[in-house]
């Protein structure tokens, strides 16, 4: 029997309030386990598609399930990674990552335990009583990641989380990001402007296009995993980037 989709988009279309039409006639599945990259121009909805998954704002029209119920019924299965890390800068690190589950009620011992564990999962060790002030730009986006990972989320939505870090530390957060998925076996959806970063993460790349924001472009990214820096400098991966980028160009100059 085929497995249904953990994520369906159904003719989705999202407007704020009485101004324009953000997104447009969204037909999309996520299977579980796909690492689905949403790439487009500024103000395509990329943004607004996680926020529609994670019940953040309601449809306009169209439905949308999240495993098989609303995206309301089904928000205890998500968690959100921002752009920022949204650090509460007068809690340790080991506060901020347990804040989380604090709020749906977990005991200390098992917030404890969970901590622990996700700690272990993004290389964090001996930061536990540091804040965030004494923090690097990186070190803040584990703590980020961690937060969401002791969730135990079957559903993960990163928005832009490693835009603001240099290339040499986003490049090693994508590497962790892709080995922390090997062992929690989560759905990913990911919104990035680097073609780069969306080729090396994911086995689907969904182009999009603006005014409103519709789906341009689905893209199969076929290399196996696990990826590394072989597959950075493979000929095969960087024709694919010159292929999306030529892709995003198209859309951008419409």
């Amino acid at each position: 029997m085929p497995v249904p989709p953990i994520v369906a988009f159904n003719h989705v279309v999202k407007r704020y309030g009485d101004g324009p039409v953000v997104i447009d006639g969204i037909d999309l599945t996520a299977a579980p386990g796909d690492f689905i990259s949403l790439i487009g121009p500024s103000g395509c909805g990329k943004s607004t598609l996680l926020r529609l998954i994670a019940g953040l704002s309601p449809l306009t029209g169209g439905s949308l399930t999240v495993d098989g119920r609303t995206p309301e019924d089904a928000a205890a299965e998500l968690a959100f990674v921002f752009q920022e890390p949204t650090l509460l800068p007068w809690l340790t690190v080991a506060h901020n990552i347990e804040v989380a589950q604090q709020l749906r009620g977990v005991s200390a011992a098992d917030r404890a335990t969970a901590r622990r564990r996700a700690v272990e999962l993004v290389r964090l060790h001996g930061r536990d009583s540091a804040y965030p002030r004494q923090l690097s730009g990186g070190q803040k986006m584990r703590v980020s990641l961690a937060r969401a990972l002791t969730l135990e989320p079957k559903i993960l939505l990163l928005d832009e989380p490693f835009g603001a870090l240099d290339e040499m530390t986003r490049e090693h957060l994508n590497e962790e990001l892709l080995d922390i998925r090997e062992k929690q076996a989560w759905t990913a959806f990911f919104v990035t402007h680097s073609v780069a970063e969306a080729v090396f993460l994911s086995n689907r790349i969904i182009v999009m296009s603006a005014n409103p924001g519709r789906i341009h472009r689905e893209v199969r990214v076929d290399f196996p995993y696990p990826r590394t820096e072989a597959t950075r400098l493979s000929r095969p991966y960087h024709d694919l980037v010159a292929e999306v980028s030529g892709l995003l160009r198209s859309v951008e100059n419409t």
